[in-house]
């Protein structure tokens, strides 16, 4: 058992339109202290929410922590969890098929967090009652519908071979 300390953190994205402008939201706990992130772009996908979602929690632990992520975003778990983007950088952020791997930025930085802290991934279903993806939900809408919302860094308009 890891001496670690254990953060149980729940994110969830949205885009309005796909691409459109987007928005995350996060819940981290430890213990009896919970801190809700929010943020958004006014141009990106569904899944560099998903993505931004799980990195802006991450990224705001301050030290290595065991942490177990719930997420709706089966390519965001499966990302992980299986191994994909491992070998998409191994690959040179190609797939198998020979074509180019998307997120790679968002993928680099999720791959460097995990080599931070433990995480472990979990799925859960979207929409279906559970109390913190519900909440991560509706952050990500609100967090979608700002006003003046930045650009985000690694987003490409364009063919998808440039997302």
């Amino acid at each position: 058992m890891s001496s670690l300390k254990h953060v149980i953190i729940h994110t969830d994205g949205a885009c309005l339109g796909n691409p459109g402008p987007g928005g995350f939201g996060a819940i981290l706990r430890y213990g009896d202290k919970q801190r809700e992130m929010a943020g958004g772009y006014r141009l990106t996908t569904n899944n560099r929410m998903e993505m931004w979602a799980a990195i802006t929690a991450l990224e705001a632990l301050r030290f290595p922590c065991r942490v177990t992520l719930y997420s709706d975003s089966q390519y965001l778990v499966k990302g992980l969890r299986l191994g994909w983007a491992r070998r998409w950088r191994a690959n040179g952020w190609m797939k198998q098929d020979k074509s180019p791997a998307l997120n790679a930025d968002l993928w680099e930085r999720l791959l460097d967090l995990c080599e931070v802290h433990e995480v472990t991934m979990e799925w859960v279903r979207g929409h279906a009652g559970d109390p913190d993806n519900e909440r991560c939900d509706r952050l990500s809408n609100a967090a979608a519908q700002a006003a003046d919302l930045p650009a985000d860094p690694g987003y490409c308009e364009g063919p998808p071979s440039r997302r």
